[in-house]
């Protein structure tokens, strides 16, 4: 299966990359899977001017990305918290890309404080669908994220270690079954 992590925080240093680079890391290491990040900091898509909905209308520049977008059969959403809502940017890229029917969404969210992006987990739950796509039911938040990562994404905090495996457990089992 072709899994897309997005990692969406365009900031230099971005804590929530470490997670997108954990959970790489992790699924790679479980199942036979290709695992791909898509980092939006590589991509500067400025605002929504046109919809790319194959990869022939899509810019030159855009198309590789737009190979990867249409090419994934799931994504795993990694966001920082910003003003209780997702990153703009993450925002952003599926603008460009609107329809990802019966694709199944892992939804991750972190922050530096207590509550992990608990905020803006709500709203990524209400995207999903708008995207046609299939939120999976078990979220991962994550509290205090520059205390759970190293700038590689090993995790350093191994209390945090069952809520990734209960997460990735289950994001893997729904796409695998949606796929089926």
């Amino acid at each position: 299966m072709n899994i897309e992590i997005i990692s969406s925080s365009p900031r230099q240093g971005s804590l929530t990359h470490r997670l997108a680079l954990h959970l790489q890391k992790n699924i790679e290491t479980k199942k036979e899977h290709n695992v791909g990040i898509i980092d939006v900091r590589e991509w500067n898509l400025g605002l929504l001017q046109n919809v790319f909905s194959t990869i022939d209308n899509t810019p030159e520049k855009y198309k590789s990305l737009a190979e990867r977008v249409f090419a994934a059969e799931a994504f795993i959403m990694v966001t920082p918290e910003y003003n209780g809502s997702y990153s703009p940017a993450l925002n952003n890229l599926f603008d460009h890309f609107p329809k990802q029917s019966r694709k199944v969404f892992g939804l991750v969210t972190a922050s530096v404080g207590a509550m992990g992006g608990i905020r803006a987990s709500q709203q990524l739950l209400l995207l999903v669908p708008g995207l046609f796509g299939i939120p999976s039911p078990q979220l991962l938040i994550t509290p205090f994220v520059d205390k759970k990562f190293d700038a590689e994404g090993k995790l350093v905090d191994e209390t945090f270690a069952k809520s990734v495996e209960v997460f990735v457990n289950e994001f893997i089992w729904l796409a695998e079954k949606i796929k089926a």
